[in-house]
């Protein structure tokens, strides 16, 4: 019996020694599994990040907040412009003859004074339009004139507030020098009961780190021509210090007046488009649904791209996806298809 008893002791000592190295051997696995799931809340907090959807530039905050897309002139006397290169996105259209204006859209930056602000097209209505703009002129044509009293798109315009939200500079003789600060588009946004919490959509952006690997054809510079004239043309050059192209017109770089800041562009989008002169004055339509040709720089590389509005966005297209923008700001050019972007543009490799 003693012996059956040492035995048995023997045996539950050896049980017991076993279940303790069970535990110990557990328990530090338990917490390398706590440990785990701490290290990955914490790098899926810092995966989180926000986007203007205007520039795919990140923000440390939502983003939220209406656009605000003005006329402005480009008129040599109207050169250089006020907060231009805080624009988002700059659309340059024909307004009549050869003569160019902006559709400067607003989003992630908000510059004190904007201007000289010019009279509107219904083209450029129809872009403000497509990212849900509050739009910002002085003056129309007829035909914008129709649309804007239809409520088409929420607007200010200094026909009805010039002196008010809209002031005259001394610098400059009219039509050249008519202003809006932010502070007065706000003022306007809240005497008309507009809202200015919807955030536009947002544009197809690269990832920073991918903008590395852009192929294409070398394109260190791109002349833009409107017409022989040249009072409109414009070129860019890439800057490979900054990855940004600089623009210049009229053999000046196109910088800001209030600031003297240049504009940096991470991407040049030039695109044709049918134009129309459909009255005697020399009015336009321009049509930008249909699609066609365009070209894009981006990092000192063009490739030959189509264009599509999608849903009221004018986008670059190849195989029928969305190419991805570079994270930055935008210009896109639009050419009449006669004589077309081919005729109308030239490059330089170096």
């Amino acid at each position: 019996m003693n012996k059956w008893a040492v035995a048995a002791a023997a045996v539950l000592l050896l049980l017991s020694g076993c279940n303790n190295n069970k535990e110990t051997s557990t328990k530090p696995k338990e917490k390398e599994k706590v440990v785990d799931k701490v290290v990955e809340k914490e790098e899926q907090k810092q995966e989180v990040a926000y986007y203007f959807p205007l520039t795919g530039v990140k923000s440390e905050a939502q983003i939220d907040g209406r656009a605000v897309a003005v006329m402005i002139n480009n008129h040599p006397k109207a050169r250089p412009q006020s907060g231009i290169s805080k624009a988002d996105i700059v659309y340059e259209l024909i307004a009549e003859g050869d003569m160019t204006r902006f559709l400067a859209v607003f989003q992630s930056q908000k510059p004190g004074n904007i201007g000289p602000v010019r009279s509107s097209r219904a083209y450029y209505i129809d872009l403000a339009k497509g990212l849900d703009a509050l739009y910002i002129a002085h003056g129309y044509s007829e035909e914008a004139r129709k649309l804007l009293e239809s409520n088409y798109v929420d607007n200010l315009n200094g026909m009805v507030y010039d002196g008010t939200l809209f002031k005259r500079s001394s610098d400059r003789k009219a039509p050249h020098n008519s202003y809006i600060t932010y502070e007065n588009i706000l003022k306007g946004v809240e005497q008309k009961h507009y809202s200015m919490d919807q955030t536009p959509p947002s544009f197809t952006f690269m990832k920073e780190e991918e903008k590395g690997n852009i192929t294409g054809t070398e394109a260190m510079s791109a002349m833009v021509s409107y017409s022989k004239g040249g009072i409109s043309n414009s070129i860019y050059e890439f800057d490979a210090a900054s990855g940004k192209y600089k623009r210049f017109s009229g053999g000046d770089q196109t910088v800001d007046l209030e600031t003297n800041e240049p504009v940096l562009l991470a991407n040049i989008f030039i695109i044709e488009a049918p134009h129309q002169v459909y009255d005697e004055v020399g009015h336009l339509n321009v049509d930008l649904k249909s699609g066609g040709k365009g070209y894009l720089l981006q990092m000192g590389r063009m490739n030959e791209v189509t264009w599509e509005n999608r849903n009221g966005r004018i986008v670059p297209v190849k195989d029928g996806a969305e190419v991805p923008l570079v994270p930055g700001q935008t210009w896109v050019n639009v050419l009449p298809t006669k004589p077309g972007i081919t005729q109308s543009v030239s490059f330089e490799a170096q």
